[in-house]
Order: structure tokens, then sequence, then C-alpha cells
């Protein structure tokens, strides 16, 4: 069976989404030679690392639908890394809602447009009402 092993972001301005992922999660980058690449390091223990890289094209259109996959990271508090995410210029795309069973979760759109989710796991997180 064959896993992801590495993500890459796509962003018009690359400093602007750097700082938007090193003030929420603080994940580091460094650029990768004299390439537009940045490798991103995104913490220790379970997990992927990833890239950074200037976008090849337009900006998602806003309310488009996703033509992509969405990560999702694991956070110790949804509710203050939404408010960390808001703060450092990101927007909410969908509200925190809970996954039975799995945790809490909700997703926003970085400086760049891109959605990623952002998981407090919690396995006594109800069903919808």
């Amino acid at each position: 069976m064959s896993r992801p092993v590495h993500f890459e972001i796509h962003a018009g301005d690359p400093e602007r989404a750097i700082a938007f992922y090193t003030a929420v999660f603080g994940w580091k980058f460094e650029q990768w030679g004299d390439v537009p690449y940045w490798v991103v390091t995104t913490g220790d223990g379970p997990g992927i690392d990833g890239g950074l890289l200037p976008r090849r094209g337009e900006a998602p259109a806003e309310n488009a639908a996703v033509s992509g996959f969405v990560n999702t990271i694991s956070v110790a508090d949804v509710d203050v890394s939404v408010s960390d995410a808001i703060r450092a210029g990101g927007t909410m795309a969908l509200p925190k809602s809970p996954v039975p069973g799995v945790g809490w979760l909700a997703y926003c759109k970085d400086t760049e447009g891109n959605i990623f989710g952002m998981l407090q796991p919690d396995e006594n997180a109800p069903a919808p009402s």
C-alpha cells in the first residue's frame, strides 16, 4: 500500500506563505539551493515534511471547488489554531465540527487561498446534532 511521503504548498507570495505557516504551526523553512523552492520541516515524530514553491498560474478562485488534496494538520486545540490562522492573515473555510470518535475538524484558507484542515484529536467527539 502506498502512503503520502511529501506535500507541496503553492504560493503566489512565498515569503508571505512562509510567514503564515511559521506563525500558525511553527514550521521551519529552508531554501533549497538557488532555486525558488523551500523545504518545509513540520516537526518531530509521526507526520510528513514537504515543500513550498511559487504558484504557476492563477490563485484558486473564491468559492471554487477543491481541485487538489487537502492537507490536515493535527493540533492540540483547534479553536486556538483557527484563531492563530486568522490572526496570521488566513480565513475560515468551514467552521469547527465534530468527527464522531475522531476529534474536532476545521478548515481554513492560508494567505495564498489554499485550503487546509486542522484536527484536534478527541475520541469523545459527538455525532453532529
